[in-house]
């Protein structure tokens, strides 16, 4: 076969994915914390771009150019960006679905950042303490919250004298987790400092009687145990009781009585007693702080019956393209390597600005088609939740699914009902027994917890039974269906629930 040269001219579509539309697309599925921290970042890379700051006259403060910005003529990329007002855009350049791009390999869905939450702060005005002080710093009046280390530290002088116990002592409090607990094996401990076994063991001995009781357990009937001993309540009645909590966890109460010792009444008081300490006393000092949830979508009631949706605007960035300072640089620049910088600073801060933009009118987009879809479920519960999929809010609004799935990830909604992910309210259909419309896997999730929660112990509900309860009521489902919502909703079987049942009924309604 010849091999010879030849020209040929072919047609063909292509998406190229600029990084501006990469941009675009990225901010689109990250969270509110995520997209604040993406600003902040941009804000020091980018001469061009400011935030908007507002002191208690309204006007922004530490601006160096604020009379320069204030006398020269806006326009919609000069102005504050408020994105509760979005701005035109001109070019049409993001005003449009970005479809399917981003995919995860071999799977064709898209990807997803992680889930993270924001948090919205609150403008506080200092007063008093300081006799109307204006460099007081908010820190001063902050309430130091100790944690569990320190609180131990703080017991090791007053209660170790030696150097070495001491040091021995140090090494175990900074083993404690945030539970209270320490490893169970000391021996590794005891190799690691050098220090015999029993000078290991001696030390522990004291710091176990730190407060709160309990700590530097090594297993949960050693935590019991030390609490029982600090109430003078520890014998030997209780001590078989704690050598045998498997069976009380079993609720196997009849092999437990027989281990004790004692009469079932006896029995129930142990438990009783037994059941208001503390399994882990450190979480009091808890170092975790826990970040609340704050909704990027707010909806109320409407005066018309309906619902209003609005964006929270705590957790939307303003900012502003300053071109009164690009065109004073810009005058100054000598050559053209600095002349290209700015022109690529002015060029991402239009872009980052038309960005935001989109971002918030298509999170309010997909926000309102999906309260209209689920109307039913904000005005009676999620018993009225409707099956719901991407397709169908995609199709509504005229976007690509993978655009809906970006927005609905790691969004949260504030509900007279609560605050939800929009996530939430996309869930699988399950059928009609009637041939009626459809229930939502939620609605149904909900339903069978209402019915276990309202069973009595002489009624406990099985699998077969919840099925035969739903299909009188409509609902067409199978029992292992039944059997992996329950699961997932953390539901024992019918046995142990009649077991724990029992259990509270002897201990006189405790659970």
């Amino acid at each position: 076969m010849a091999l010879s040269a030849k020209l040929e001219l072919r047609q063909g579509q292509q998406l190229v994915m600029t990084p501006q539309l990469q941009q675009a697309i990225r901010l689109l599925q990250l969270s509110n914390l995520e997209l604040t921290e993406f600003v902040d970042a941009e804000l020091e890379r980018n001469p061009l771009l400011e935030r908007e700051e507002q002191g208690e006259s309204g006007k922004p403060s530490d601006d160096p150019l604020a009379e320069h910005t204030e006398s020269q003529p806006t326009s919609d990329d000069d102005r504050w960006l408020d994105l509760r007002q979005p701005v035109q855009d001109h070019t049409g350049g993001l005003d449009a679905d970005f479809g399917n791009v981003f995919q995860e390999p071999g799977t064709g869905e898209p990807m997803g950042g992680p889930a993270l939450s924001g948090l919205g702060w609150a403008n506080v005005t200092q007063r008093m303490h300081n006799g109307g002080d204006d460099d007081s710093d908010l820190e001063d009046y902050v309430a130091n919250q100790i944690s569990l280390r320190e609180h131990l530290g703080a017991q090791l002088p007053l209660t170790v004298t030696d150097p070495i116990e001491r040091i021995v002592g140090q090494y175990l409090i900074d083993l404690v987790d945030e539970a209270g607990y320490i490893p169970p094996n000391l021996e590794p401990l005891s190799e690691k400092l050098g220090a015999p076994l029993e000078l290991v063991e001696s030390v522990l001995g004291k710091l176990q009687t730190f407060d709160p009781p309990g700590i530097f357990a090594r297993s949960l009937a050693e935590c019991l145990a030390l609490q029982l001993k600090d109430q003078n309540r520890y014998d030997p009645l209780m001590a078989q009781l704690l050598a045998n909590l498997d069976l009380l966890a079993n609720r196997n109460l009849a092999a437990l009585k027989k281990a004790v010792g004692v009469d079932m009444d006896e029995l129930a008081d142990m438990i009783r007693e037994m059941k208001r300490l503390n399994p882990k006393p450190g979480l009091k000092f808890g170092s975790v702080q826990l970040q609340p949830v704050v909704p990027d979508v707010i909806v109320r009631a409407a005066s018309d019956g309906g619902w209003h949706v609005e964006l929270n605007s705590d957790t939307l960035p303003r900012v502003l393209v300053n071109r009164t300072y690009y065109t004073r640089i810009a005058k100054s620049a000598s050559n053209e390597k600095d002349k290209g910088y700015l022109f690529d600073c002015l060029q991402t801060a239009n872009w980052l600005v038309k960005s935001l933009d989109q971002r918030a009118r298509t999170i309010l987009k997909v926000a309102e088609q999906i309260v209209r879809q689920q109307d039913s479920f904000f005005m009676y519960g999620v018993q009225h939740l409707r099956p719901l999929n991407l397709k169908a809010i995609a199709d509504a609004i005229s976007m690509h699914e993978s655009t809906v799935s970006r927005v609905t990830s790691n969004k949260y909604i504030a509900t007279p009902r609560g605050i939800y992910e929009l996530k939430y309210f996309f869930t699988s259909a399950i059928a009609s027994a009637a041939d009626g419309e459809a229930h939502s896997s939620e609605a149904v999730r909900h339903r069978i917890k209402q019915l276990i929660d309202a069973e009595h112990a002489d009624a406990v509900l099985s699998d077969d039974q919840l099925v035969d309860r739903l299909k009188g009521e409509g609902i067409d489902i199978a029992r292992r269906t039944v059997a992996k919502y329950r699961e997932a909703m953390r539901i024992p079987s019918s046995v142990q629930r009649r077991r724990d049942k029992r259990l509270v009924e002897r201990l006189g309604g405790m659970p």
